[in-house]
């Protein structure tokens, strides 16, 4: 996530948001995935939680990197960190990026309006192509799928046949927040890594730092963090389209 737009449309390797792997997996009856480390992701984002949206709807950079920071771990709850390291990696780098262009001049880059609107100016044709503008891009497509994943985790949706696996809810977020940027590699690269995702129930318990805790408790801290962060999510989204700095290449 955050690289400039390749200039010809030759695949990638790897991109952001998907795990790079070397070969699909054989389509095969669903196996039990290795259980993820108990990171305690869910703790960590309930203990920095994002400020609510104010009226008008300016959101203070220094407050979103402090919460933001925190998102990264959530990814150490999905298991196969061979899988999702990457993807941690990703969002881990474009936070930085953003904090080294904030941390340049707090005062005129203040909110995440000020960083599109002082990078316009600054960067010239080149925008949004490059700088924090391009960091954020990526890091809230990033954001998205953890969104998404989640809100579907609390919505119920799930597979009837195999209710304890979340490949519906992954599936979902990543057809939401990042299919569309993806060439055809990539997106195969993504169906081979469903495989490699843990139950339901080994997630919720990752998330609440191994502890054994009802399902419907910890989908409440779920549905807490997200009344924050989505409207914050969608605000950043709009912002783009109004400022007309969202990209659509595939990586």
């Amino acid at each position: 996530m955050g690289r400039a737009p390749p200039q010809q449309a030759t695949p990638s390797c790897r991109a952001p948001g998907l795990p790079a792997r070397s070969c699909l997996r054989a389509r095969r009856a669903p196996a039990r995935a290795p259980s993820p480390s108990p990171a305690g992701a869910m703790a960590l984002l309930l203990e920095y939680e994002f400020k609510s949206l104010p009226a008008d709807k300016q959101i203070d950079t220094e407050p979103f990197l402090q919460a933001v920071a925190h998102l990264p771990p959530f990814f150490d709850c999905l298991g196969a960190p061979i899988v999702y390291a990457p993807v941690k990696a990703d969002l881990s780098g474009n936070i930085k990026k953003i904090r080294a262009v904030y941390e340049s001049n707090p005062s005129k880059f203040k909110t995440l309006q000020n960083i599109l609107e002082v990078e316009k100016e600054m960067y010239g044709s080149t925008w949004p192509k490059v700088g924090a503008t391009l960091a954020l891009m990526w890091l809230k497509r990033g954001l998205k799928f953890i969104q998404v994943l989640l809100q579907s985790l609390c919505d119920g949706e799930r597979d009837e046949e195999n209710p304890n696996l979340i490949r519906i809810n992954a599936t979902k977020a990543y057809e939401l927040a990042l299919r569309k940027y993806h060439g055809w590699m990539l997106q195969k690269l993504f169906l081979g890594s469903l495989y490699a995702l843990p139950y339901k129930s080994d997630l919720l318990k990752a998330l609440e730092k191994g502890k054994e805790v009802k399902e419907e408790e910890t989908l409440q801290k779920i549905h807490q963090f997200l009344s924050k962060v989505t409207p914050i999510l969608d605000t950043i989204y709009e912002m783009y389209t109004k400022m007309n700095a969202e990209l659509s290449y595939q990586a």
